[in-house]
């Protein structure tokens, strides 16, 4: 016992000389006591705390470093726009240059943009900051400067303003005593001009009455001189671009407009057993009205048939040796190696011969018996051309030059021989020509353009004599 007493001390006093702590024996002489071990944990969360809040400040000082080099580099710039205006304005106190209102307020935008920038500035920037009050005075004093400027200059901007008041009365009294020159009278019908000169844009009546599906016919007036010009007949060939069945009249432009009250004139002729006779039908494009009659190449032959508007009676007479069923017809349509047209003149065909190579001939036809009065050949090979034209005894033909545009790009005048080449530029709806009338009642000429129906007013050159 007495051995676990002395070690028991032992202990106690061991303890002691580490950490001081009050114990005690209990009744059997064991000692008793209570020691408090300090945590020796590594207080790593505090830690991380430590680190986020590091990272954070780091940041917020990168981004006042950034602020302050970009506030430097907008000083720079007003430094540098503050010492322009300033050159400016004692420029203008020397009276160097003569400066107009423009001027003035070119310089007041520029000084308003530098206050503008300097009072971004202020805001942005909490404090006071002497770079920036300096600034600011001095575009202060610079506005000052420049309105007082401003004002002096105003005897100079009135001298202006006299002189250009001056120069818009002499150019009114320029104005009240120029003498425009007359126009010659247009005389419709006639042939007092001195050739084709120009062609004005077209004019888009309408779609054909069959629809955009029938893109081949023709279209027109009468082009006898002196013809009722009320009405209008409008051909659209069927879809395969070759046959002509029906042909319908309107008594008025705005009945042709409206689709109103049409008159129907049938070509064909039913036959036994669901049969269709085409003998009187027309075909291609080249049809013409003239004096109450239609003008056509008959279908399937070199014939030209003559059908009365009034009586619906056909004639028809072969044309001596025109080529037919397409054999030379024009580039963008076809079925029209004989096309008929009319102008001051009468009746004409336009066609092309084995003879001649499928270049233009061009015949004066007698409406009457429908015989040739004259016949004249040309060097312009027939496919060559989109189509082609007569106006007082003038062939003008055409040709594409892409989807938008048609050129008039060559002529023949039967009344001197002589054929050559020209250029007149024609706009167009549609990419296809598919027939050209012209009507000498009111120098138009009429297009049938892909199933639209259009129309251009001609400018024609004033005679020599009266140049």
């Amino acid at each position: 016992m007495l051995q676990l007493l002395i070690i028991a001390l032992g202990i106690c006093q061991a303890a002691s000389l580490a950490i001081s702590t009050p114990g005690s024996l209990d009744e059997h002489g064991v000692c008793q006591c209570s020691l408090t071990v300090p945590d020796m944990t590594f207080p790593a969360d505090r830690m991380e705390i430590l680190e986020r809040e590091n990272m954070k400040l780091s940041a917020s000082v990168q981004e006042q470093i950034t602020k302050i080099e970009e506030y430097k580099a907008t000083l720079t710039g007003c430094l540098q726009k503050l010492t322009n205006l300033t050159k400016k304005v004692e420029f203008m106190e020397m009276g160097g240059i003569s400066y107009t209102e423009l001027d003035f307020e070119l310089l007041k935008l520029e000084i308003k943009e530098m206050q503008t920038l300097v009072e971004q500035l202020r805001f942005s920037i909490n404090g006071s900051s002497a770079l920036v009050e300096s600034l600011f005075e001095e575009i202060h004093n610079i506005s000052i400067m420049v309105n007082h400027l401003e004002s002096y200059d105003k005897n100079n901007v009135l001298a202006v303003r006299h002189e250009i008041a001056a120069l818009r009365k002499r150019l009114e009294d320029c104005e009240k005593n120029r003498v425009t020159p007359t126009q010659p009278s247009i005389s419709y019908g006639t042939c007092k001009h001195g050739g084709l000169a120009n062609i004005s844009k077209p004019f888009v009546v309408q779609l054909n009455w069959l629809g955009f599906s029938y893109k081949f016919g023709g279209w027109g007036k009468d082009t006898f001189p002196g013809a009722n010009q009320d009405n209008h007949w409008v051909a659209p060939l069927q879809t395969d671009g070759r046959i002509m069945n029906i042909v319908r009249f309107y008594t008025s432009y705005d009945n042709l407009l409206l689709y109103k009250s049409p008159t129907d004139k049938i070509l064909t002729k039913n036959l036994p057993y669901n049969q269709i006779d085409y003998t009187n039908c027309g075909q291609g494009g080249g049809m013409i009205v003239y004096n109450h009659t239609m003008y056509y190449n008959c279908y399937n032959s070199r014939d030209i048939c003559k059908y009365s508007v009034d009586t619906n009676v056909v004639e028809r007479k072969p044309l001596p040796d025109a080529s037919f069923n397409n054999r030379f017809s024009y580039a963008s349509s076809s079925w029209q190696d004989i096309d008929l047209a009319s102008d001051e003149n009468g009746l004409w065909a336009i066609y092309s011969t084995e003879q001649n190579s499928g270049n233009i001939v061009i015949s004066k036809l007698n409406s009457t018996s429908l015989t040739v009065e004259k016949t004249w050949s040309t060097s312009q090979y027939k496919l060559g051309a989109t189509n082609a034209f007569m106006v007082c005894g003038v062939l003008y033909a055409t040709r594409t030059l892409n989807t938008r545009k048609e050129e008039i790009f060559y002529m023949y005048d039967t009344n001197t021989n002589k054929e050559g080449q020209l250029s007149i530029i024609l706009d167009k709806m549609m990419e296809n020509v598919q027939s050209l009338a012209y009507n000498p009642n009111d120098q138009k000429l009429f297009m049938f353009n892909d199933a639209y129906l259009i129309t251009y007013d001609l400018v024609f050159k004033p005679l020599l004599n009266q140049a």
